[in-house]
């Protein structure tokens, strides 16, 4: 895989690279229970994400059924004190139920995109799940980063304008997600390293994506938005932030 190739787009997009700081605390492995842990559900939050976009703008109620139907065990596991899935019988179910569907061109398109993306955040869920059972690493729940929060409270509150900023958002999330997955990696052990590594390809696909289907949307050029979240996103990123976590800002 030619990593420089994927990253330098996600590089150029973001307004500005992981600090220093967070990458010197990610390294301590005394650390990495919780990264592996935030990470596991930032995958789930981010299918949770597609699945909402679906439900909201475009789906049928038979196939939007079926999207939750998908996501049910993960968030029962996750927030509910669920049991331990069975994630190879999950995964080999995803797929086989019915799926949105739209005569609007747009929306298959977001239906074609989210789906997909909810495919591989799920199997991501559980690869890490299983890197974690193999490190002897117990899931402890442990509360959200503001990184999300803090992007999706400058979302505007009227539509179209709600859809395109979501899915801005959506963009730098992935693109930030890559770009740690990258910084991250040298630091790991063989196997997470090509792990995280793997990674980055879907992820880099994934902003991609968001950006695509927000400009789609937009009867307007969306640039000088896409600007205006990409300051936010850095602000984020390059402050001070009192809990660590796989999007946070600078350790204090």
């Amino acid at each position: 895989m030619d990593y420089p190739q994927i990253l330098s787009p996600v590089v150029n997009f973001l307004h500005c690279p992981t600090p220093q700081a967070w990458i010197d605390k990610a390294r301590d492995p005394a650390n990495l229970p919780l990264l592996l842990t935030d990470h596991m559900v930032c995958e789930l939050k981010a299918a949770q994400t597609a699945l909402l976009l679906v439900r909201k703008y475009v789906a049928d109620k038979s196939g939007a059924d079926a999207l939750l139907d998908w996501l049910k065990p993960y968030e029962a596991f996750t927030f509910r004190d669920g049991p331990e899935p069975d994630f190879i019988a999950l995964h080999k179910q995803i797929g086989k139920s019915v799926m949105p569907k739209t005569d609007d061109p747009w929306g298959q398109a977001l239906i074609d995109s989210m789906v997909l993306l909810i495919k591989e955040e799920l199997h991501h869920f559980w690869q890490v799940r299983e890197a974690m059972l193999t490190r002897n690493i117990p899931y402890v729940k442990i509360t959200a980063s503001r990184y999300a929060k803090g992007m999706l409270k400058e979302v505007r509150t009227h539509e179209p304008l709600t859809l395109i900023d979501k899915l801005i958002c959506g963009a730098y999330i992935e693109a930030r997600s890559c770009e740690r997955f990258a910084a991250l990696a040298p630091f790991l052990d063989d196997d997470l390293q090509k792990f995280y590594l793997s990674l980055l390809r879907s992820e880099a696909r994934h902003y991609q994506d968001y950006l695509a289907l927000a400009q789609q949307v937009s009867d307007k050029d969306i640039s000088s938005r896409v600007q205006q979240f990409g300051e936010i996103e850095a602000t984020l990123i390059s402050t001070p932030d009192s809990e660590f976590r796989f999007h946070s800002g600078v350790p204090v």
